[in-house]
């Protein structure tokens, strides 16, 4: 539903979804850890939604800008990722893995709100349009970002999300071995982004998940 809007209106529909996804990915990264012992973030001055502390300029601007300036319909981005020093917890495996699922999950929690946001649009429906296709519009695209995050995160792709919760999994050998190819990480993603492996992976549990969502939204 995005492809009649101009690139103006495309901007000004995702800026604040994107925004609000990537950082409070982050924060929530940052909040579970002091939850579990580590204040690492909190005392850097991370622990904030000011997107500004956050804002990495290749994952944050230029990736979302350019796919964004592409049409392609497929957003996604990062930012600078919270510092997280996992000495200071208890179970240094097992609560590296609670913090990593943090992330996806307060994205899944976001996604519902801006459901919750394109249901207010559509209730309001024909009768204002000036207020009911902006929250629409932007609740699709707040919905959009936060599953594809919180898919790629749940990847196991070193150093993704997915990989923290696999090696709180993973005998402490094979943890070890596995998170050697942190190194080659952003690469392989970049590799499987290009050749549209990416695509073919999420597409199905993105569709589901879009369903999923979008009824709840009255889509």
């Amino acid at each position: 539903m995005m492809d009649e809007l101009t690139l103006l209106q495309r901007i000004v529909v995702w800026i604040l979804p994107v925004i609000f996804a990537i950082t409070v990915h982050e924060v929530a990264h940052g909040w579970v850890a002091k939850k579990y012992g580590d204040n690492t973030a909190s005392m850097l001055g991370r622990l904030t939604l000011n997107p500004i502390k956050h804002i990495d300029v290749l994952g944050t601007l230029i990736i979302p800008g350019l796919l964004l300036l592409s049409f392609s319909g497929f957003i996604f981005g990062w930012a600078k990722p919270v510092p997280v020093d996992p000495r200071n917890f208890k179970n240094p495996r097992r609560d590296m893995a609670i913090v990593a699922l943090a992330g996806p999950v307060s994205n899944l929690l976001m996604a519902v709100g801006w459901a919750l946001i394109a249901r207010v649009g559509v209730t309001i429906g024909m009768q204002a349009e000036a207020v009911s296709l902006p929250l629409i519009y932007t609740g699709v695209a707040g919905i959009s970002i936060n599953l594809v995050l919180a898919l790629i995160n749940l990847l196991p792709i070193p150093p993704l999300d997915g990989s923290r919760i696999l090696t709180g999994i993973l005998p402490s050998y094979w943890a070890w071995q596995y998170n050697r190819l942190e190194r080659f990480g952003f690469v392989i993603l970049l590799v499987l982004l290009y050749t549209k492996v990416l695509g073919l992976i999420l597409a199905y549990p993105m569709f589901v998940a879009q369903q999923a969502f979008f009824s709840i939204a009255g889509l």
